[in-house]
């Protein structure tokens, strides 16, 4: 028997990899050797094209098994077997894209060795799209350029092929895959810093303005939606709330600016099994709005923040509070998301901490105008660090159209009153340091603040646990128009919750450590005194 070929070091780990978490880290290492000379934005599609291309492919040899299955049941004779299983119209009408022979994992698998593996994945990205209209221009065909390694791609194709995408866990194909998307997103928004951003929120961001919105049906929208994330997590929520059946209970609706990045998102969707409108075209939402007529039951944004360079019209029938400043739009996202919500919608909105305060170019006189219209929920002071991408502390804005006890879509209990009040919620003590530069939001962060919001709102979900909301010191508030009014309708947590009761023991130690604190800073003042004058005499020395 001949000896067995020794397998790469990086297919090696691949078959001792036991979780899917293990398979992401060694694709990622694996990936990351491909970075060469391609450009950031160029690579992140790159690998996120691959991972894609297996995705439709495993989903339609699934189908294919599935039909097989079901052909042999129905007695289907074998000379006829292979007419049914190319029949379009019997994965298309299970929500699973057509895969053309040449496009099927297998066949690129097979050829992957031929030294000509760009050209065959190029090929594959084609026929795919022009199988499935819906693909059009999605996909990336950049695998057959000079700068790419072919040798380094042949065996990446090679670890994608072996990967046990189903894991140790029993999760089905398509939601390791999910898995595998979402970390290569996370770790390229890394990798990019500041422009990372454009396409990526933070996972913990997301699932608390999910968590707090709690989008089980009906319409969803996000007007800047990057990679998608906002609606993967709101299917997502749907699914462990009420369980996979009822994931399309609610539709989606979004538009990007970015090209690539509308790409991105377009793949996402479609590896999460989401059926959403994202227009035929990425557009600037101001200039081109692509969803004019849509009422959204849920809007759901982290809009770039104090964007200056903006498709201003001051005409525009959206500017119904004040038209935004040409310098900022932030107060432009915002009447944007509120023109798009139904009678009974809410949104939450990831915005620059300045919004809550800013007085700037009639900032200020919007903000009042939005408080004065109760458009305003509630209000969320976010720690520090959540955004790797940037340094600007955030914060979250929630908007309802209607605070009234029937204003809560989906309920089935009536909800609190809440018309001429605003709930603040100072959360920026929470969270923990994954690394030296990041903090994530905890399970327990994410349930008190949205536990928080449904106890105030009285939803049903709060009932049902039994909690009822009051005022914690130095965490949340909720104050009426007038409290608000007299703050001058700056919107910051910090102004309404006040601080933390501390205990009587707390406050001796406090007073303690002041009184030993002030007494070492006297001392090095006058150690500096010392050291001042002696630096005088040492200088009064020197000849000039």
């Amino acid at each position: 028997m001949p000896p067995r070929k020794k397998k790469p070091a990086d297919q090696a780990e691949l078959f001792t990899a036991s979780t899917p978490k293990e398979i992401q880290a060694i694709l990622w290492k694996a990936a990351d050797k491909l970075r060469g000379s391609m450009d950031a934005n160029q690579y992140k599609e790159f690998v996120l094209g691959l991972i894609f291309l297996k995705y439709v492919s495993d989903a339609f040899e699934e189908r294919r098994e599935q039909l097989a299955k079901e052909l042999a049941e129905e007695g289907i004779a074998e000379d006829r077997l292979e007419e049914f299983l190319e029949d379009q119209d019997e994965y298309t009408g299970h929500h699973v894209f057509w895969v053309p022979e040449s496009a099927r994992w297998s066949s690129i698998s097979a050829n992957a060795k031929s030294g000509n593996v760009g050209e065959v994945l190029d090929q594959a990205m084609d026929a795919i799209m022009k199988a499935n209209p819906s693909l059009t221009g999605v996909l990336p065909k950049i695998f057959n350029k000079d700068n790419v390694d072919k040798k380094r791609l042949a065996e990446l194709v090679d670890l994608i092929t072996d990967a046990r995408f189903g894991g140790s866990d029993d999760k089905p194909a398509q939601d390791v895959l999910g898995e595998v998307y979402e970390y290569f997103l996370g770790n390229f928004a890394r990798a990019e810093g500041k422009r990372g951003g454009e396409f990526y929120t933070p996972s913990s961001v997301v699932r608390l303005l999910v968590e707090v919105l709690e989008p089980y049906e009906g319409r969803v929208y996000d007007p800047a939606c990057g990679s998608g994330g906002m609606f993967v997590q709101a299917a997502k929520f749907i699914e462990a709330h009420r369980g996979r059946g009822h994931k399309a209970d609610i539709s989606v609706y979004g538009q990007e600016l970015n090209e690539r990045t509308w790409r991105l998102a377009k793949m996402n969707l479609a590896i999460h099994g989401i059926d959403g409108n994202l227009a035929a075209r990425w557009g600037d939402t101001f200039a081109d709005d692509k969803h004019p007529d849509l009422k959204a039951d849920y809007v759901m944004a982290n809009p770039p923040f104090n964007i200056k360079d903006w498709a201003r019209n001051e005409s525009d029938p959206r500017w119904k509070f004040g038209v935004p400043p040409r310098g900022n739009a932030n107060y432009a996202w915002l009447q944007h998301m509120i023109s798009k919500l139904g009678e009974r919608g809410t949104a939450g909105v990831v915005l620059a901490n300045g919004s809550m305060s800013s007085q700037q170019s009639g900032e200020g006189e919007i903000r009042q105008a939005l408080v004065d219209g109760d458009m305003v929920a509630c209000m969320v002071a976010l720690p520090a660090q959540l955004f790797r991408t940037t340094a600007i502390p955030a914060c979250l804005w929630f908007l309802a159209k209607d605070k009234s006890p029937g204003g809560v879509k989906g309920q089935k209990v009536a909800a609190a009153d809440r018309r001429g009040e605003i709930l603040f919620i100072d959360a920026r003590d929470m969270g923990e340091m994954v690394d030296r530069t990041e903090r994530v939001l905890t399970d327990a962060d994410l349930a008190k603040i949205a536990g928080t919001y449904h106890a105030w709102r009285g939803t049903t979900s709060a009932k049902d646990a039994g909690e009822k909301y009051a005022d914690v010191p130095g965490f949340c508030a909720s104050a009426d128009l007038k409290t608000v009014q007299e703050h001058g309708y700056v919107l910051t947590p910090g102004r309404y919750v006040g601080a933390a009761e501390a205990e009587e023991e707390d406050a001796e130690a406090v007073a303690e450590k002041i009184t030993r604190l002030t007494g070492e800073l006297y001392e090095l003042f006058d150690k500096s005194d010392e050291l001042a004058k002696m630096v005088r005499e040492q200088l009064g020395r020197v000849d000039v």
